[in-house]
Order: C-alpha cells, then structure tokens, then sequence
C-alpha cells in the first residue's frame, strides 16, 4: 500500500476516495460511461493499485457540493487523496469542480483524474449495464 510520511514521522498509508458518477439509466443512450459508475469505480481502482494505493471509499454522486459531508468525513489532509476517471465525470458528480478543487486545496487533499480513454460501448455493453442497473434487487449481478 501507498505511504506518505506523517506529522510525526511515520509511514501513514494513503487513502483514496474514488468519486463516480450517478446518473440515471435513462441516460444511457446518450452517455453510457457517465451511467455505467461500476466502470468509473474500476478505472479509478486500476488508477490505485498502479500507484500503489488501495480504494478506500467509494462515492457515487451527482450535483454534489463541493463543502459536504459525505466527501470531507474521515479525510485526512496531505494523506488522503480523491480520484476520478475524469474532469467530465467530476463535472457531472459535483455542483462545482473549481469549488471543489478550491477546498481541495484549501484543505490539502489531493485529487487526481485517471486520464484514460473511456471504454466504448456498443449494444451488448449497454444492455448489460441495463440489465444490471434495472434488476438490482433480482440478484442479478452484471455478469
């Protein structure tokens, strides 16, 4: 696992919080990646493990403000760090990215985009994702 060095001199790991998407399935025509946040956790997840980090928190968000609870519980500053696919994911997950990377920076946390190309997505992915979105409580899994 990732370490950074603590106030105190020690190895602390590091911690992520990938950040997807919550957008809605009626959506997927349009913009299948932004729908399909299992995708956006994995990019985020090969992301960490590359740099040798681990997942710590999993958000999935949309129209978020940048100064909520749900983003700021238990984030340690210059320990913790906050990934996303991309710019665009963040734009649809959060109310403001700039305000966003303000009180990043005000707070001293880091945040990342993992940079790569989106998967493109042809028929059977997006019913797959269908399936998988609309049948949640079946037990159907996305397999």
């Amino acid at each position: 696992m990732g370490q950074v060095r603590g106030a105190s001199g020690g190895l602390v790991p590091v911690r992520v919080t990938a950040i997807a998407s919550l957008t809605p399935l009626e959506e997927l025509e349009i913009d299948p990646f932004l729908v399909d946040s299992r995708s956006q956790h994995a990019m985020c997840a090969r992301w960490a493990v590359e740099h040798g980090y681990v997942i710590a928190r999993e958000l999935l968000v949309r129209g978020l403000r940048p100064d909520h609870t749900a983003l700021w519980t238990g984030v340690r500053p210059g320990l913790d760090v906050f990934v996303a696919p991309s710019r665009r994911v963040l734009e649809s997950a959060l109310s403001s990215v700039e305000d966003f990377m303000a009180e990043c920076a005000r707070r001293g946390v880091r945040v990342e985009t993992v940079g790569r190309a989106e998967p493109c997505y042809d028929a059977q992915m997006k019913a797959r994702v269908h399936r998988r979105l609309s049948m949640p409580t079946a037990g159907y899994d996305g397999r």
